[in-house]
């Protein structure tokens, strides 16, 4: 059955306040134009996402395209530390993973210096909002075959297990107050049991994230800090928007092979860690390079808890 769909105000494509090409330092512009090499005539900053980073296509005087990111390790140090990571992640993937390529990186370690990435341009579109249920469909044969490609993941690539980067979540609970809060809280407390697995995931599969190509491929952009769990989380995260669009997303449950066999307890378990996520971080003051970030976790927050509470049937 179709949920009702949840009204929402987020500017989908245009969250992100990024640095522009211009205010690149003149070394470093004329470090990508070497890289890419052509001189870049036109850039087209990407207004989706709640980063700070520049993150532009640039198209070039020999007609090719790039899609570069940059943050300076000085001024914007954590930006700088999650594109660093995104490249190690993205460098490890195999050619089969549903994900651009890596073509680039400068990164002297230099904390006055800047990382920047060179990645593969890819013409393609973001999944339209409201969600589509063609879009949908799409994506969630995309997170299937990321499953069957990052089982096992990949050798070498160091990553925390799901239980280890999401162990202080439970606790997020005691700072929201709902009725029933003390019951979801219990369910996140058991996510141990529930996540465990051999699958590189993710974590973050959501439409700001997600690469309709024009080719028929989808992607999965951003690596930047998946952990080795559960085959089927990233369909269940990939999920929480077309629920609050109104798709009914327990048929997509119900109908992947990743899901339909599944303990319905697991799926709840899940629901519930990441909803004391939400709800918690929602409460939190507003970043000002970021101003609608407290909003869409808000927002996704709020999905989650319907979501979970007619699972349960909590009134």
């Amino acid at each position: 059955m179709s949920a009702a769909r949840r009204p929402t105000t987020i500017p989908h494509g245009r969250t992100a306040r990024r640095l522009e090409w211009p205010h690149l330092p003149p070394r470093i512009r004329a470090l990508v134009e070497q890289r890419c090499g052509s001189p870049v005539v036109e850039a087209a900053s990407q207004g989706a996402g709640f980063t700070p980073g520049f993150a532009s296509v640039l198209t070039c005087a020999d007609g090719s395209r790039h899609f570069v990111k940059a943050a300076s390790a000085r001024a914007q140090r954590m930006f700088a530390e999650a594109y660093r990571e995104e490249a190690r992640k993205l460098a490890a993937l195999p050619d089969e993973a549903p994900a651009p390529r890596l073509l680039w990186v400068h990164d002297t370690g230099d904390p006055d210096d800047w990382v920047v990435l060179g990645i593969e341009h890819v013409a393609s579109r973001q999944p339209e909002r409201p969600w589509r249920v063609e879009d949908l469909a799409a994506c969630v044969r995309m997170t299937e075959q990321l499953a069957l490609t990052l089982t096992p993941p990949p050798a070498g690539l160091a990553v925390d297990d799901f239980a280890t980067e999401f162990d202080g979540w439970p606790a997020l609970w005691a700072d929201v107050r709902r009725d029933h809060a003390d019951r979801a809280a219990d369910l996140a407390a058991r996510f141990r049991e529930v996540t465990a697995g051999s699958t590189l995931v993710h974590t973050d599969v959501r439409d700001d994230n997600l690469m309709l190509a024009d080719d028929g491929r989808v992607l999965l952009c951003d690596w930047n800090w998946p952990v080795v769990g559960a085959a089927w989380l990233d369909t269940l995260f990939l999920l929480i928007g077309p629920r609050g669009d109104g798709l009914d997303v327990d048929a997509v449950l119900a109908g992947s092979p990743l899901t339909r066999d599944l303990d319905p307890e697991a799926v709840d378990v899940a629901l519930a860690l990441v909803t004391g996520y939400f709800l918690r971080s929602a409460a939190l003051p507003v970043p000002p390079t970021s101003p609608y970030m407290r909003d869409a976790q808000r927002w996704q927050g709020e999905v989650c808890w319907e979501w979970l509470c007619e699972r349960r049937g909590w009134t």
